[in-house]
């Protein structure tokens, strides 16, 4: 029997309870189990989902209220620790009703159930860690209400690598056209130059060649390098980075058979002809990568932790406060998130 997917709601406030429960209407992710063979747990407070349900129902977003399996936390922890729950014996839908401070109001950000959802990610952890779940799949947080809770905390990703007990994992955004990994991530712009190195440059091909061998399959990835700047340096005139850093390390990996270019221009690299024949980009910095990347799928676009133990992939949007309960928010993200934790851990 297969171990289970494993979905986080996120904020309680937040669309993320919404995006699971169009999902399970549109009958997707009994679809999913179908497929796959494996059960998939939510993580959720019991009372906040159904009163998102009814809310969902109310504006005809929803058909019915989805059914899915109801277990207490402590009977989760309980049985998944000893192995004999029906989540390995009969494969269906479940609810894992996590305690919750005080009652959610949709679109309301409190802060007193930052511990909730703390206890969310933390609980997918220890399940991943173990090997008692398949992959997991993150809905939005609202770092703000985190950091009540948690002042170091700095995000989905930070917190996995941290509790792996890890120094450094990469992001990875992917969709229907391209797959894009950032060597620096959420810095501004003027601190980016600074932060290439050629440790960074080296660390990142090398969790990506590991990755791409392990959970997607493909021993020899073709992977396209972006310059930092503009014309990738030209030569040396438009900045010495590429001549300094990244080509040396890229030349490297050359010597030893790695299928990856040299430093390209990113305003090049980013057309079809390149596109077409590679199977992931590396870029420098955030908007390098991600602007032209959300240009053919914003909001169809999955971000994938490359580095970890295990799989975890999420949406790529935020909390969208003021969709929460109104049947307008968008499941696309998530359906192709759970798409991704599936192909990577088969």
């Amino acid at each position: 029997m297969k171990k289970p997917l494993l979905i986080t709601t996120g904020e309680p406030a937040g669309i993320g309870m919404d995006i699971v429960l169009l999902l399970a209407d549109q009958g997707r992710l009994e679809q999913v189990i179908a497929k796959t063979g494996q059960s998939i747990l939510v993580l959720a407070n019991f009372e906040a989902w159904q009163q998102r349900a009814k809310m969902l129902v109310a504006v005809k977003a929803l058909r019915d209220m989805p059914k899915f399996n109801v277990i207490a936390l402590g009977d989760l922890t309980n049985l998944l620790n000893n192995q004999l729950s029906n989540i390995y014996q009969k494969t269906a839908l479940y609810l894992i009703d996590m305690p919750i401070a005080e009652s959610v109001v949709a679109g309301e950000l409190n802060n007193a159930n930052g511990s909730m959802v703390l206890a969310q990610l933390q609980l997918a952890h220890e399940l991943a860690i173990n090997q008692q779940i398949s992959a997991i799949v993150t809905a939005p947080l609202q770092k703000s209400v985190i950091m009540r809770e948690q002042p170091d905390f700095m995000g989905h990703t930070e917190f996995f690598m941290a509790k792996s007990g890890l120094d450094k994992v990469v992001m990875m955004l992917a969709n229907h056209r391209m797959k894009v990994v950032l060597v620096t991530t959420h810095l501004p712009l003027r601190a980016v130059a600074d932060a290439i190195s050629m440790t960074a440059v080296a660390d990142t091909i090398n969790i990506v060649l590991t990755d791409f061998k392990q959970k997607f399959g493909i021993a020899m990835p073709k992977i396209l390098v972006c310059g930092l700047n503009p014309h990738a340096g030209e030569n040396g005139y438009l900045g010495r980075e590429e001549i300094e850093i990244i080509n040396p390390v890229l030349t490297n990996f050359q010597q030893q058979g790695i299928n990856i270019s040299l430093a390209m221009p990113a305003d090049t690299l980013f057309t079809p002809k390149y596109l077409d024949d590679c199977d992931v980009v590396i870029a420098m910095y955030h908007d390098q990568g991600l602007a032209p990347l959300k240009s053919h799928g914003f909001g169809e676009t999955v971000n994938i932790t490359l580095g970890l133990p295990y799989v975890r992939t999420s949406v790529d949007h935020g909390t969208a406060l003021d969709l929460a309960g109104t049947g307008r928010a968008s499941c696309e993200s998530l359906a192709q998130a759970i798409h991704y934790a599936c192909q990577m851990s088969s």
